[in-house]
């Protein structure tokens, strides 16, 4: 099913956005600089044993000093738009009261660069870097935090609300409360299970109410929300497996979806007072949360298979870390299941391009108005080499299971939201890889590696990978063909790219790790 990069840039439809994604935690570091202060997951990573080998974001990319050059390459690979998050804590260090200017003014020189480079900005509210004083008095457990980022967004709509193209309120709320409030993997490191059901809540009282402030900014861009979304496939026939997969959908999918595009909770969330009187929501919240969208983003990178019962312990570690081995709250209820005879990224993730059809599929098939759609993260982690171009000398990175990894998923997206496809009634806007380069990926620290740019993290040296340049040729391509770029191009100036791409001649053997220059 893969597709060369002639064949995926003719599948293109016209104006559809093709990106690369980042985080602020995870690119920056500069993490105690002009007046930055400390976050949740500040906190967190510093506790022996919670990240990977306790390897340190203190530094990582150094995305905060090598801005400029990072948006060069980004020029260079020639995509149509950069999805990045503002540092909640470099803006606004306690979580509420006085701005950082410092903050301000990156922030303003990272999109005034980009637009300039003819890439058009597309913004994340909050992804998971909660200020410490908020985190310490409660973090999402507590109400408040809902109206802190609501004051948030209007400072950075303030700030940025006339060049941002699209905004996004909340980065995977799922991920958020599973991993770090339920289960306790990632900051704040509560281990709460279903008592955790206030922190659903809040985030989408806090996604509602930024919302609502950047519409009464009058910003410029589109504005949406974004969450995880992983297909649940029972592991057999046996009904018991149909019904925890059925319980994994909610917990995973429709918990977050359902009050945002349909105005309530799922039907089996509502006995949720049973375990936490605090979960009560009121109408005034929902219409909050319900407000309609311009567009919403969905984050793909897998199916799940479920099966009732403790399983045979066989999951591999990087997915237990990803989903959590268990979210139903009674241990042993059931347990995430590996898909036999798939090939598996780095973190043990199942390859499964055709379940991105059906993740879509499902949205259309729930959600009558469903809004435009953006697959705001795609992508997946692999064990990378550095290795000598024959004919150049240059560093390269043949990463070619990324490159067949990202072919076949944009692919099968486009086929299945054209007309005939199984989920033809989706308007599907655009693809966002995860990510621009390799970076701090939470508690696996530098060990699960999704970037097109390689990172060497003792030197910080980027050197872009054949999925680069594979990416690179789908772009110019799609140009050289005279394709119409639509709205990214209005908005960001953008010039087709017309020169020919040249491809390395990538050498057979490995060499160790080459110094820079």
């Amino acid at each position: 099913m893969n597709a060369s990069a002639q064949e995926l840039a003719a599948l293109l439809p016209p104006g559809f956005t093709l990106g690369v994604a980042t985080a602020a935690f995870q690119i920056e570091g500069a993490l105690d600089e002009d007046g930055r202060g400390p976050s949740g997951w500040d906190a967190f990573a510093a506790k022996p044993g919670t990240i990977v080998e306790d390897h340190s974001p203190a530094i990582s990319c150094d995305h905060y000093h090598r801005m400029p050059e990072d948006v060069a390459l980004m020029k260079e690979l020639g995509i149509d738009s950069y999805r990045f998050s503002l540092s909640w804590p470099r803006i606004q260090p306690g979580g509420t009261g006085p701005v950082n200017p410092a903050g301000l003014d990156f922030y303003d020189r990272l999109i005034d660069l980009l637009l300039a480079n003819g890439i058009s900005p597309m913004a994340t509210l909050y992804h998971w870097d909660t200020p410490l004083p908020l985190e310490e008095a409660g973090g999402w457990m507590n109400r408040d935090t809902a109206y802190r980022l609501g004051e948030f967004a209007a400072i950075a709509a303030a700030a940025f609300g006339d060049r941002v193209t699209r905004w996004v309120t909340i980065n995977e709320p799922a991920t958020v409360t599973t991993n770090g409030y339920a289960l306790g993997m990632h900051a704040p490191g509560e281990a709460l299970m279903l008592k955790a059901l206030p922190s659903v809540h809040h985030q989408l009282l806090g996604h509602g109410l930024a919302l609502q402030a950047m519409r009464a900014a009058k910003v410029r861009g589109e504005i949406g929300m974004t969450n995880v979304y992983s297909p649940m496939v029972p592991a057999t026939v046996n009904p018991l497996d149909k019904v925890s997969a059925g319980i994994m959908d909610v917990a995973q999918n429709r918990l977050y979806a359902d009050p945002v595009l349909l105005g309530q909770y799922p039907d089996v969330i509502r006995a949720a007072t049973f375990f936490s009187s605090s979960f009560n929501p009121s109408s005034e919240d929902m219409d909050l949360i319900s407000q309609p969208l311009d567009f919403y983003g969905m984050n793909y990178y897998m199916p799940t298979r479920v099966g009732a019962g403790p399983g045979d312990g066989a999951m591999p570690p990087g997915m237990a870390e990803a989903m959590g081995e268990d979210l139903s709250g009674a241990p042993g209820a059931f347990h995430v299941a590996s898909f036999p005879d798939t090939e598996t990224t780095a973190y043990g993730w199942p390859i499964k391009p055709e379940y991105l059809s059906v993740a879509l599929a499902e949205m259309a098939e729930r959600y009558p108005d469903l809004p435009p759609v953006y697959i705001t993260e795609g992508g997946a982690s692999f064990e990378d080499i550095v290795v000598r171009d024959a004919a150049t000398g240059r560093r390269i990175v043949p990463d070619e299971r990324r490159l067949r990894y990202l072919a076949d998923h944009i692919r099968t997206a486009l086929e299945a939201t054209r007309a005939g496809g199984a989920a033809e009634a989706v308007d599907l806007r655009g693809y966002y890889v995860w990510s621009f380069m390799d970076n701090f990926e939470w508690s696996a620290g530098y060990k699960q590696p999704f970037g097109l740019v390689h990172v060497d993290f003792d030197t910080r040296v980027r050197t872009p990978k054949a999925s680069y340049y594979w990416l690179q040729e789908v772009l110019a391509a799609r140009n050289t063909a005279g394709a119409d770029v639509g709205h990214e191009a209005a908005d960001a100036g953008r010039q087709p790219v017309t020169a020919d791409v040249e491809q390395p001649t990538v050498s057979a053997a490995v060499v160790p790790p080459i110094p820079a220059g």
